[in-house]
């Protein structure tokens, strides 16, 4: 995949440690950013945390600020085993969060556009058109990445309605769901095998860790396709 524009920076979720200072403008968000960020983890401590995972994915996917990673991470720590299970979980909400998305960017963005990038953090009109410009070279592709990435996943969804003549229904279901469920087994692998010691390594590594495989598997591809 090529591109042409370098891509606005997009608000990603808090991390653990406290938010550093800055312009006074910038801090109402970013301690409205920590407390969602605490309020996705509680979930972990009560009996509620796999359905309040499946809708945490389900909501970011489409508008939601918080990636369900938090809460898939907090929830497989206490229950190692069970780290497959909530990968499932949280890859079976985005699918279908992003099916969400989508239908927001198809029937609503003419109307509402405005109203959702004042809203949902990273949605911009400039980037909303930079990844209508990865769409039309390659849409199946670009949402396989997107899944990986740390960039809010919403973008993309509701890019691909807005772009809907390059992206159909079953492709951005299809990339969702290699994308998604790829980034969220490789947490729960890591978990799994490693345990909970390697918490702290993937949250503060894991985003470049997905991207190169995102790039592998691509790459992987290629490969196959010139060998055949």
């Amino acid at each position: 995949m090529t591109t042409t524009e370098p891509y606005e920076e997009i608000p990603v979720a808090e991390p653990m440690s406290a938010a550093s200072p800055g312009p006074s403008s910038a801090r109402p968000r970013r301690g409205l950013l920590r407390r969602l960020y605490d309020w996705v983890l509680h979930w972990a401590e009560t009996p509620y945390g796999t359905p309040a995972l499946f809708a945490i994915a389900f909501a970011e996917s489409s508008f939601f600020p918080i990636p369900p990673d938090v809460l898939q991470i907090a929830l497989s720590v206490s229950k190692p085993r069970r780290s497959f299970y909530y990968a499932t979980i949280s890859g079976l909400g985005s699918v279908l969060g992003g099916i969400l998305g989508y239908l927001i960017g198809f029937a609503f963005w003419a109307a509402a556009g405005g109203f959702l990038m004042s809203v949902i953090p990273g949605l911009t009109q400039q980037n909303i058109d930079y990844v209508g410009e990865l769409y039309r070279e390659n849409a199946f592709w670009t949402i396989v990445c997107a899944g990986f990435t740390p960039i809010p996943y919403k973008v993309f969804t509701i890019a691909a309605g807005v772009f809907s003549q390059h992206v159909g229904l079953a492709v951005l279901i299809a990339g969702s769901t290699l994308g998604r469920f790829g980034r969220f087994f490789l947490v729960a692998a890591f978990l799994y095998f490693f345990g909970p010691g390697v918490k702290s390594l993937i949250e503060k590594y894991f985003d470049w860790a997905a991207l190169a495989f995102a790039v592998l598997l691509i790459l992987g591809f290629v490969v196959i396709k010139v060998l055949l």
